[in-house]
């Protein structure tokens, strides 16, 4: 990012409801800087009724691209003139990218998140049952990137269950080596699950707020499971704080939230930004 802003520098962004809690700007920001590129990259607080006209604004406004979250990562799909064949298989997007007129989406979600299980955990998918919690945007990009990964089964528990059996509708025919099944977030429900799950991953925004999920208990685990969290602010969610209580290895949401950072800078800048650059300022601005 230049130190100034001139009628020269490209936009790009991040929208989303909340926003104003995303670190996206700060190390999307940073590493802009170190290369010494004219961009800047901000925040746009985007409602559900106002999807629509804040991307065909963004269009108009010539903003070169711009990063999606929670709750848009789906409902924009319509909104785009084409999807990347990874975006299109996952059925959600967190990042577009300008071509002319043309919004193209793209789906970085998948490549962070198993960079950082393979990282901050030392989790290997190949053979293993995850627990997913939330069938949106994010909980569509985990089932189909575990699955690439080689896992054997993967549970979907959501609030609505016709949103869960829609995501598991769409990917039981992909993946006929995948046992699929579906689970309420009741505590009953849950613990069945719990005792054979060797990956619990939290994918829905609950812990961003100090909010919890009331019906996890988290002692049912089978031995050795481990907890992925991908709200990253706070740094410790409830459901980490749990997990540390009870001797689970666990991981926030940075790790993911810096590999798909950098992947989405490369689809936008074509350049690759420096490493550590971003984690570097994350961890900062946590701390």
């Amino acid at each position: 990012m230049s130190s100034d802003i001139t009628g020269k520098t490209r936009i790009l962004g991040i929208i989303g409801c909340p926003v104003s809690h995303s670190l996206s700007p700060l190390m999307q920001n940073a590493a802009l800087q170190a290369l010494g590129l004219d961009y800047v990259y901000v925040p746009f607080l985007v409602t559900d009724a106002g999807v629509a006209a804040a991307v065909n604004g963004l269009r108009h406004l010539g903003v070169e691209g711009f990063n999606v979250t929670i709750p848009h990562k789906t409902a924009i799909i319509p909104l785009l003139d084409r999807l990347d064949p990874t975006a299109a298989f996952i059925g959600a997007v967190n990042t577009v990218k300008r071509e002319g007129t043309a919004l193209i989406g793209y789906n970085t979600d998948g490549i962070g998140f198993i960079r950082s299980l393979q990282e901050d955990l030392g989790f290997a998918s190949k053979g293993t049952t995850v627990l997913v919690l939330g069938a949106g945007g994010a909980g569509r990009g985990a089932v189909a990137a575990l699955c690439e990964a080689g896992v054997s089964a993967i549970i979907v528990a959501n609030r609505s269950r016709d949103k869960g059996e829609a995501l598991l509708a769409d990917f039981r025919g992909i993946f006929a080596d995948v046992k699929f099944t579906l689970a309420s977030l009741e505590l009953a429900d849950l613990e069945v699950h719990l005792r054979s799950t060797d990956l619990l991953v939290n994918t829905t925004s609950v812990g961003m707020n100090g909010t919890h999920f009331a019906g996890i208990e988290l002692s049912a685990l089978k031995p050795g499971a481990m907890v992925y969290d991908m709200v990253y602010a706070p740094i410790e969610t409830p459901l980490l704080a749990a997990a540390r209580d009870e001797g689970i290895r666990c991981a926030n949401g940075i790790g993911m939230l810096v590999a798909q950072g950098e992947a989405a800078f490369a689809i936008w800048t074509g350049q690759k930004p420096p490493s550590g650059v971003m984690e570097k300022r994350l961890l900062l601005a946590l701390a």
